[in-house]
């Protein structure tokens, strides 16, 4: 009973990132990722499942209106002195 449940739940949860994923990859990629804009066919249909499955982390960033991914800061970057790293990520 608790397995049904589990699989009914992940059903729904997957159905709405299909609902979400299909919009999201022809107009919300190029929104929050401008280096997704260009993209082919084959790229939107490899972002397909990834979008299905984190649907309400990118619905949140094209709400927000993110339009790049965030920078990573680690300190290979911060050593190498990156202008991109946010001087709050610093710990020096």
């Amino acid at each position: 009973m608790i397995a049904a449940a589990f699989l009914i739940l992940l059903a729904g949860y997957l159905a709405w990132g299909f609902l979400f994923a299909v919009p999201f990859v022809f107009l919300g990629a190029r929104k929050i990722d401008s280096h997704a804009g260009p993209a082919t066919w084959g790229f939107r249909l490899l972002i397909l499942p990834g979008a299905m499955i984190f649907w309400p982390l990118l619905l949140w960033r094209w709400c927000r209106g993110i339009h790049e991914p965030p920078a990573e800061a680690n300190a290979h970057r911060r050593l190498a002195g990156h202008a991109s790293v946010p001087k709050a990520a610093t710990h020096s």
